[in-house]
């Protein structure tokens, strides 16, 4: 259960300001109907972590026992230090709008996704809990908590949502798991 809270909780606070939201905005203005928009949303979340996850897993089967604390704690600070950063909306998506609201959702929120904190996060937090379907499961949830207020309530959401410190308060949740990773070494040692 530790993992889908801490999967949850993360991915909520770090996607605030992040480019899906940019996307999600856009993607409302350009379809009237919500539903399809959260569904892509779903299923391109869904597959994106759960390839992410996996990998995070491998990963961790591979990386010597007593490095992994190690490489998971400074993961995590890099991320932290990563969240600090503002997104932008960099993605060229006028070719997917043709799709419809749930195709074009899906497409773009993959790509979005790749390479993305969110992403890297899924990555490192898959390799840090050994329960990978929780992992997926609350990265997926955080995702769709952080953008299904942005899809229903759009604008107005997004004119009163302070990023600055939602991405202070991510960044420092990121930085917490690192110290947690690696007390772990050290109550254990």
């Amino acid at each position: 259960m530790d993992a889908f809270l801490t999967s949850t909780v993360a991915v909520a606070i770090a996607e605030i300001g992040d480019k899906t939201q940019l996307l999600s905005l856009f993607l409302v203005a350009r379809y009237t109907q919500r539903l399809p928009i959260v569904l892509g949303i779903l299923v391109a979340t869904l597959v994106n972590h759960a390839i992410s996850a996996w990998l995070g897993a491998w990963v961790a089967a591979w990386i010597p026992l007593n490095w992994l604390p190690w490489v998971l704690a400074v993961s995590f600070v890099l991320i932290a230090l990563w969240l600090l950063v503002p997104d932008k909306d960099d993605s060229n998506n006028s070719r997917f709008l043709g799709m419809g609201a749930f195709m074009a959702t899906t497409v773009m929120f993959f790509l979005a996704e790749i390479g993305d904190k969110t992403q890297i996060a899924t990555v490192v937090l898959a390799a840090r809990f050994t329960d990978t379907i929780w992992v997926i499961i609350g990265t997926t949830a955080g995702m769709l908590l952080a953008n299904i207020p942005v899809i229903m309530a759009g604008h107005w959401l997004m004119k009163r949502l302070p990023l600055a410190t939602a991405r202070v308060c991510a960044s420092m949740l990121f930085a917490m798991m690192a110290v947690v990773t690696l007390s772990s070494v050290v109550w254990n040692s």
